[in-house]
């Protein structure tokens, strides 16, 4: 007899509650369900891959109306169950980052990776009935040919006749050579039927080849291995071109051959693939790559692999929602960098924020390394939920690359100027490459200039859907288009006003036009570009990175992507083009994110012995960031200064910040739902030391035909904080519901 069960499920969508259904099973041909069984299940009129959060839901099942819940549609065959430490995950980053749980569980398993795994468990259920039905018919034959060999065998040891004889025998070769083959093949199908089909292996080990460590590289290791006995995430604090990466390596390898698993997360793809083949030399073929310029099936491999043995996963940000088992060590490096931070779409997440989350989940020690860290990590150390290790030596005893900072006001005025570079970057570029020596220029835009203008009435060209200028492109062939670089349309580019036909004149410069410029300049040298243009083609990505590296390319031209934790052996000037671009922010947190960056580019040069050359172009000489940067303010004198004016006006790390975005076609529908919903807000309860600001429009009001309206909320970290998160959640939705207003609004904790 069939007993009724009835479970709650976690849908891929953004539901408040966790759905209930019903299903039968008879103890005979179909058992209860567990946690994380996949299902399918009904939703309206469509159909969900879903995952039970709850087996036995009996009690809220009376309290709803049994008869008002519906049966499941069946299992989800072929798909592997998720674990209770993702179902965990998932959880905490809902309740941290004001979503639902389904958005976490959408992102985690998208649609296409489902629909992978449903149409490779289809591909597999099909190989195996082929494999088991060829078994069967080979296996009849064999039978067959067996009793027709036992026969003429028989039918030989009475022939009398020289020629019935022969006949005989030669049948009886044609039958043992037919028996021979059909068991060869049998063989072959019942090989492929006992393999596994697809990932779940011992993945392969090569002996790891690890660098030897300097006396300071040792001595910081010692000290991480203290601190993280405690349970507490690290925090290595470590000078550019200091090792840091040794000491990942080294922690990654003895958690492997502890036969726990390691997470390696780096901001940046780039960074991945030069990363890839050093931590593949150190650890062997325990490396898994996961990112999202990796091919779908390759990601699926990825996840299918990490079923057997231990490994290490290379990855950006999304490689956190793996099916991570066994996980021994995170590692977070660069941790300070933005990219990590999620934008659109929900669960607008921190991979950092994130990992220590998973870390706590799976018991996992957790580093976090950067040569300028964090104010939020820095934070964490003084006020001890982090441990703190420095590490302040250059691993071949390099010094600190000098500094120069080019005020190109002045030189302008003296006529110092030949496009773009000043004569003295110029002059130094030149030496550079007389000594067989590589340059690096950064540009913080891609694009040959980020707008462009009508000489005649003055008029900047926007894009139709966004209220952005376009910005300028050149083709390979010599043409020249328009893009927007928010919403992605292309415009061709005609050269003309379309309002009263003048001429379009380019505003500003890109990486494209520096490109130009240094190609005149330096006629002889092999140049290459590295932006968010180039970067997409992965080939040539990687032989840019694999080029410079090796010496085969004597200038590198980029965007805030070449910044990230290369190491670069033959570079030995790195230059700022237009550095104003980069302090021009309308951002709190402007001077920490521009002193990292340009911290960062300062240690790409003069990584070996030999000291590097930092040239900063600029129009603003006497900004407190460049100073740091020559020395006349050290780092911790600038990071304390910039905690203190952050504890003064009450931001982040003293506060939490919640983000309120309000997106609407109709302009003014936008403002009047922005305004209603702050004033919701304003009454809701929230605690009188709670600071909300706006609604006001961003610098960029319009994106893809959406008029954007923003509020930000400053919440004390006191122990109303988890009441008063909760309140804005609470008074979003109601809000959502009660004005029919749902799909416009999103909340973006910790916005960056």
């Amino acid at each position: 007899m069939a007993t009724v069960s009835y479970i709650k499920v976690i849908v891929p969508l953004r539901l408040e509650w966790e759905p209930l259904y019903s299903y039968e099973y008879d103890g005979i041909s179909s058992f209860p369900l567990a946690e994380g069984t996949r299902v399918t299940v009904p939703v309206a009129s469509r159909t969900y891959v879903a995952v039970v959060s709850c087996a036995d839901a009996g009690e809220e099942a009376r309290k709803v109306g049994l008869d008002r819940i519906r049966p499941i549609l069946g299992i989800a065959q072929g798909l592997e169950p998720v674990t209770m430490q993702e179902i965990a995950l998932w959880r905490r980053v809902a309740s941290y980052y004001l979503c639902t749980v389904g958005e976490v569980y959408k992102a985690a398993y998208p649609v296409s990776k489902v629909t992978q795994e449903e149409t490779r468990a289809r591909v597999t259920a099909l190989r195996k009935s082929r494999l088991e039905k060829e078994k069967a018919r080979l296996e009849s034959e064999l039978e067959k040919l067996r009793m027709r060999l036992s026969a003429k065998e028989t039918a030989l040891s009475r022939a009398r006749k020289d020629s019935v004889k022969v006949s005989l025998d030669e049948a009886r070769g044609r039958l043992l050579a037919k028996i021979g083959s059909h068991e060869e093949e049998l063989s072959r199908v019942l090989s492929a039927l006992s393999r596994p089909d697809e990932g779940g292996e011992e993945l392969n080990r090569l002996s790891p080849v690890l660098s030897e460590l300097s006396e300071a590289q040792s001595k910081a290791l010692n000290e991480v291995r203290e601190l993280m006995s405690s349970g507490k995430p690290v925090l290595l604090h470590g000078v550019t071109g200091s090792g840091k990466t040794e000491i990942y390596l080294r922690l990654a390898a003895e958690c492997l051959r502890s036969g726990r698993s390691v997470l390696y997360l780096v901001p940046e793809i780039a960074l991945s693939r030069q990363l890839e083949e050093r931590v593949r030399a150190a650890i062997g073929q325990s490396l898994l790559v996961f990112h999202s310029a990796e091919s779908q099936l390759s990601r699926y491999e990825t996840a299918e692999a990490m079923r057997g043995g231990s490994y290490l996963v290379l990855g950006t940000r999304s490689a956190i929602f793996l099916p991570h088992r066994n996980l021994g060590l995170i590692v977070i490096d660069e941790e300070h960098d933005t990219s990590y931070k999620q934008d659109s779409p929900a669960p607008r997440y921190n991979a950092r924020e994130t990992a220590v989350m998973l870390g706590m989940v799976h018991s996992s020690r957790i580093i976090l390394g950067s040569a300028t860290p964090s104010l939020e990590s820095l934070y964490n150390c003084k006020v001890g939920r982090f441990g703190y290790v420095s590490l302040k030596q250059r691993y071949f005893g390099a010094l600190p690359s000098d500094v120069e900072v080019i005020d190109t006001i002045a030189e302008r005025r003296k006529r110092g100027m030949v496009g773009l570079f000043s004569r003295k970057l110029i002059s130094l570029i030149g030496d550079c490459l007389e000594r067989k020596r590589q340059v690096l220029l950064l540009r913080e835009r891609r694009s040959f200039a980020p707008a462009v203008q009508c000489c005649e009435c003055g008029e900047i060209v926007r894009c139709r859907r966004c209220n952005v200028p376009l910005s300028l492109h050149h083709r390979a062939d010599g043409t020249a288009k328009l893009v927007c670089h928010y919403c992605g349309r292309v415009y061709e580019y005609a050269g003309t006003c379309s309002s009263c036909g003048g001429t379009l004149i380019p505003l500003g410069s890109g990486t494209q036009k520096v490109e130009e410029e240094a190609s005149a300049l330096f006629p002889g040298a092999r140049i290459a570009r590295l932006d968010g243009d180039t970067a997409k083609d992965r080939k040539y990505a990687t032989e840019v990175i694999r080029g410079f590296s090796k010496g085969d390319i004597d200038i590198l031209i980029g965007t805030q992507i070449v910044a990230k934790g290369f190491d670069f052996s033959g570079l030995e000037l790195v230059a700022v083009i237009g550095a104003d671009s980069i302090l021009g922010q309308e951002d709190y947190r402007a001077d920490e994110k521009s002193l990292q960056l340009l911290e960062q580019l300062r240690g790409r040069c003069g990584r070996r012995s030999q000291k590097g050359l930092f040239v900063i172009q600029t129009s603003q000489p006497s900004h407190p960031v460049y100073r740091t940067l020559e020395g006349e303010m050290n780092h911790e004198e600038m990071a304390d200064g910039l905690l203190g004016e952050r504890k003064l006006f009450g931001y982040p790390p003293y506060s939490r910040v919640v983000g309120i975005i309000v997106k609407d076609s109709n302009a003014r529908r936008a403002d009047l739902m922005a305004a209603e919903l702050v004033s919701a807000l304003r009454c809701s309860g929230m605690t009188s030391a709670t600071s909300l600001v706006g609604p006001y429009s961003p610098s960029v009001d319009k994106v893809s035909g959406q008029n954007i309206r923003c509020a930000r909320i400053l919440l004390p970290k006191d122990r109303d904080l988890t009441a008063n998160k909760a309140v804005i959640l609470q008074t979003v939705n109601t809000f959502e519901k009660e004005r029919k207003y749902l799909g416009h609004i999103s909340l973006d904790v910790d916005p960056v």
